[in-house]
């Protein structure tokens, strides 16, 4: 018999993302595609799940953005 853990690790998760509604999968073993997005945020707000690619980029650039003007040392 199978534990079902075990094989659930072994395929990765199908997801559709939070904000577009675009299919992905993520991988819970570590190697998931997030894992190589330098932007590590911004973390989905609350009641989100993961986000797609395209989305945590389009959310990170938005971020650092704001960032950035709300940074006195980046104005002249």
């Amino acid at each position: 018999m199978t534990n079902p853990k075990e094989s659930a690790l072994q395929e990765p998760r199908r997801l559709a993302c939070s904000r577009c509604g675009a299919e992905f999968g993520c991988d819970l073993s570590g190697t998931c595609w997030c894992a190589e997005e330098t932007a590590k945020l911004p973390m989905p707000l609350a009641g989100e799940d993961c986000l797609c690619r395209e989305c945590l980029r389009k959310a990170a650039a938005v971020a650092l953005s704001s960032a950035d003007s709300d940074d006195p040392s980046s104005r002249s």
